[in-house]
């Protein structure tokens, strides 16, 4: 059997690498301060590892309170990286209040000389941050549900081992220590560290990759200045031969868009870019789908809705938009915007109703904009 002080050095090593690991991450994506946040917890946590695997028996104030002091503050920050993880803007407050408390129970016996009450409650002390980690985790499961309930499983299992820990010396009664605990939990616990802290790094690892990899395929996909579908997603999504019978598709057109870019400038343009698609984001359900075309046009699809229905939807956004008293010119005149609606009949392509569209946009267009034409119904022979 491997002797716990070699178990030490082994988690010690295997957690100096994934110090390395996490630090390269966030070095490549300074956005995620959860790596950040778990590259110091775990540097601290190897530090503290590593003076408990060398100190060869010694039991004086520095080869224990200090590193538990260590592993406390690693752990402390580990569940600040588990937080900023589920939400990048998480208070951590609730971190820091658990790291100190921890510290404050730990050191306070150790002071008055119960060295074995301090390594109990450094042990129950660690149990409880793992299974706060635990508890974001499994708040979060929603988003790569296998990966992060793995991550739940492994802090689980890593509190249960100090708790481990935390009963021998209840059970044994010993409430003042001369030397480091020597027993199967002992071993459980290094063995639950090594094991535990290398599977939640490379899950969380995995994760980050998994997360970055689905962001930038949203900002690909994604009009950067009004945050709805651009152009190339639209056409993933329906391409030209997408049978769409029965959809609703609405092109908007927002008038006289260049006097206001002409006259106010382009800052003040992608404002009201930004201002229509908050009317259309308030308009509309989650399901339908909205898209830039590009310059002032815009397409939203509407499954499930009847051409009347859709009709009042566009005229709702129509109406919205108006009431915003958008200035376009000093004569007093206000941004309108115009529609054309087409619904798919039989066995249509997106690709013909959405020329459709198009065509009685240019209708509504013609005939003195702010208003909805409906494109005339597709003949089938």
């Amino acid at each position: 059997m491997i002797d716990n002080t070699s178990l030490l050095i082994g988690i010690s090593f295997s957690s100096a690498s994934l110090t390395l690991a996490l630090l390269v991450g966030w070095l490549n994506s300074r956005r995620e301060t959860y790596l950040m946040h778990g590259a110091i917890g775990v540097a601290l946590i190897v530090v503290g590892v590593g003076i408990m695997g060398f100190r060869d028996g010694r039991y004086s104030l520095e080869y224990t309170l200090l590193p538990y002091t260590l592993i406390l503050s690693g752990f402390a920050l580990i569940y600040s990286a588990s937080r900023l993880f589920r939400d990048v803007k998480a208070n951590l407050v609730p971190a820091i209040a658990a790291g100190i408390i921890a510290l404050v129970v730990t050191a306070v016996p150790f002071f008055l000389g119960y060295t074995g009450t301090g390594t109990i409650m450094m042990n129950l002390s660690a149990a409880a941050l793992m299974l706060l980690c635990a508890g974001e985790y499994w708040r979060g499961r929603q988003d790569a549900r296998a990966a992060l309930l793995a991550n739940v499983a492994l802090y689980c299992f890593t509190a249960l081992s100090f708790l481990a820990c935390a009963m021998m010396l209840v059970l044994e009664q010993n409430w003042v220590l001369q030397a480091p605990a020597d027993n199967w939990a002992e071993d459980f616990n290094s063995i639950m560290s090594l094991v535990g802290l290398t599977g939640i790094g490379a899950i969380t690892l995995t994760l980050h990759h998994s997360r970055a990899a689905r962001r930038h395929h949203a900002e690909a996909n994604t009009d950067a200045l009004t945050g709805v579908l651009n152009r190339r997603a639209l056409f993933t999504q329906f391409d030209d031969d997408t049978i769409v019978t029965g959809l609703a598709v609405v092109m908007f057109d927002l008038d006289h868009f260049k006097q206001i870019n002409d006259r106010y400038g382009h800052a003040r343009g992608d404002l009201v870019l930004q201002q229509f698609s908050g009317v259309m984001r308030s308009q509309l359900r989650s399901t339908d789908i909205m898209a830039r075309l590009g310059g002032e046009e815009f397409c939203i699809i509407l499954p499930g809705l009847t051409r009347d229905a859709a009709q009042a939807v566009a005229e709702r956004i129509r109406t919205a938009y108006a009431a915003l008293h958008i200035p376009v010119s000093d004569l007093g005149a206000t941004a309108t915007v115009s529609a054309g609606l087409a619904t798919g009949s039989a066995s249509e392509t997106f690709s013909s109703v959405l020329s459709r569209a198009d065509a009685a946009l240019y209708k509504a267009k013609s005939a003195g904009r702010n208003q909805i034409a409906l494109a005339s119904l597709r003949l089938v022979a």
